[in-house]
C-alpha cells in the first residue's frame, strides 16, 4: 500500500486494519461500528477510522451491498482537519 510507504509509522496499524476488514462480512454500518467503535460515518457511505491510536485518519467508501471498500484518503490527524472528507475524490492526497 502506498500509504504504508508515505507514513511508515502507521504501516503496521494500517495493514492490521486492512487484514481485519477483508475477512469480515459487515452488512451495514451498525455491524461495522460494533467492531470499530471509533468509526464515524460522514456521508455517501463514507466512513472515517482512527488508525494508530488516533494519530492517523483513514477515509473509505463502503459499499455494503457489494462488499467493497474504496480508500479515499489517509493521513495524519492534523492533515485530516484540513480536508473535506465528503468531497475527496479517489487517489487525491
Amino acid at each position: 500500500m502506498e500509504y504504508c510507504k508515505k507514513y511508515p509509522e502507521a504501516a503496521n496499524a494500517l495493514l492490521e486494519w486492512y487484514h481485519e476488514l477483508i475477512v469480515k462480512d459487515f452488512r451495514n454500518f451498525n455491524e461495522l461500528k460494533q467492531k470499530y467503535g471509533n468509526a464515524s460515518i460522514v456521508s455517501d457511505d463514507r466512513v472515517v477510522f482512527n488508525i494508530a491510536g488516533n494519530k492517523f485518519r483513514l477515509a473509505v467508501r463502503v459499499g455494503f451491498d457489494y462488499k467493497a471498500i474504496q480508500i479515499k484518503w489517509f493521513g495524519t490527524h492534523a492533515e485530516y482537519e484540513k480536508v473535506k472528507v465528503n468531497e475527496i475524490k479517489f487517489r487525491e492526497s
